[in-house]
């Protein structure tokens, strides 16, 4: 596929480039997968006015969220194991993004750590999961906020992990025996151009952001993941929330929320903003789409917070969609993902262009010159 126009083209491109092992991990869902597909096709349900006499013609995509100025209201969804995508892949799409003035926000479980990614990008936001080692916390936040990161996006749905198939199946939960080393072995001779890119010239391959606390090396997942089920706190209660606000100067977002009880506590314990995700569709299959949650999430504490939503997001449209139903724009993750694993940073960028030229056309069709001006009136 030499010309790919959306971002399906993309996905299709990083599943031919990437061993089936990264594939799997990055497009599964929990159990049945029906809260990952709803995520998507929940979208098809929010229908936009189309508008015509209106004189619309050029249109400003800018705006600000949380303190930050963006080029349109996108920003990129943290996510793991990005550097294993592309050659360190954290710094390529954070350059992307400001390259697309947006921003990108680096995950705690991200293979390059935030020195490296702000040393090439500038500051960037930065996710948060809470480990039970507080000392460290406090070390790493202050590192961050040293970096000119001003938002953190603490994720708060991860209580256990979710019963993803794809990775019991691929030996990600577990140890590997012999013959499950081989087939990971020759998963990845098969991919020689990610092999070269990634493997070769990608490394080290640590998770920069804890490595310190982990006290691990280069090429110990095994043994990375089976110290984080134990490191990380999972169950987090509003004072956990509190003790973050107390320990973070700049804006703090609660990542995760999808009933608005949960985001009336985020926000009377302190945070700054709620995005209303239910991760992936890789924790509860039963779970709403974020698209469906957001309306009462947004009644809920949108003129107390700023509401943001992500998951299913794969149109500039859907972007628009969103904030008609109370969003202040939207986190995309796999979007970008499958531009990096296909083409790099370049992939990345194309991808930033697919949804701003997307909105453009949707507000001059809808009728509205200012995404600023998003509302529920622009709703069929």
């Amino acid at each position: 596929m030499s010309n790919p126009v959306s971002v399906e083209d993309y996905r299709r491109l990083a599943r031919r480039r990437l061993p089936r092992l990264l594939s799997d991990y990055i497009e599964g869902g929990a159990l049945s997968e029906s809260a990952l597909n709803r995520n998507v096709t929940d979208f098809e349900q929010v229908h936009l006015r189309q508008r015509v006499l209106t004189g619309v013609e050029h249109v400003n995509l800018s705006t600000n969220i949380l303190g930050t100025d963006l080029a349109m209201p996108l920003v990129l969804a943290p996510i793991g194991l990005t550097g294993m995508y592309a050659r360190r892949g954290e710094v390529q799409v954070a350059v992307a993004a400001k390259q697309a003035g947006v921003v990108m926000c680096n995950s705690t479980m991200a293979i390059c750590d935030v020195r490296e990614v702000t040393a090439a990008a500038g500051p960037v936001w930065y996710q948060l999961y809470l480990l039970r080692d507080r000392a460290y916390m406090k070390i790493l936040l202050d590192r961050v906020w040293a970096q000119g990161c001003t938002v953190l996006a603490l994720t708060v749905d991860v209580g256990v992990p979710g019963e993803r198939q794809r990775e019991h199946r691929r030996g990600m939960t577990g140890e590997l025996g012999p013959l499950g080393h081989l087939t990971r072995a020759i998963d990845g001779i098969t991919h020689p151009a990610w092999l070269w890119d990634v493997y070769a010239k990608g490394r080290p391959h640590i998770f920069g952001n804890v490595n310190e606390a982990f006290g691990g090396g280069d090429g110990g997942f095994a043994a990375f993941w089976t110290w984080a089920r134990t490191a990380m706190q999972v169950s987090l209660t509003p004072d956990d929330v509190a003790w973050v606000r107390e320990n973070w100067p700049g804006k703090l977002v609660v990542k995760g929320v999808i009933d608005p009880d949960d985001a009336r506590r985020a926000v009377d314990a302190g945070a700054d903003g709620v995005i209303v995700s239910n991760h992936g569709g890789r924790q509860l299959d039963s779970a709403l789409s974020g698209i469906k949650a957001l309306p009462r999430v947004a009644e809920a504490v949108g003129d107390r917070a700023t509401v943001m939503m992500d998951g299913g997001v794969r149109t500039g449209e859907d972007v628009i969609r969103a904030m008609a139903l109370g969003a202040k724009g939207c986190m995309i993750g796999r979007a970008w993902v499958w531009g990096l694993a296909a083409r790099g940073g370049a992939g990345v960028s194309h991808v930033l262009e697919l949804f701003r030229k997307q909105m453009t056309t949707t507000l001059v069709l809808a009728g509205c010159d200012d995404v600023r001006k998003v509302g529920p009136d622009m709703l069929a």
